[in-house]
């Protein structure tokens, strides 16, 4: 009799459920969205060294 292992839960590391993989539950899974929206996980970009400077965001 084998217990399948599940993938720990990327925010709170309990096992996660299928209803809500990679996380274990709707809170972990609002957590990790709140994290995108307020810009604390960002995806890393290379930058051309030859590029022009961006232009600031004023919109802010």
């Amino acid at each position: 009799m084998s217990r399948e292992r599940r993938p720990a839960c990327p925010i709170c590391r309990k096992p996660s459920t299928d209803e809500f993989r990679p996380f274990c539950s709707q809170r972990c899974a609002d957590v990790d969205l709140g994290r995108w929206l307020n810009e604390r996980y960002a995806i890393p970009e290379e930058l051309d060294p030859d590029a022009p400077p961006p232009e600031p965001d004023l919109e802010r």
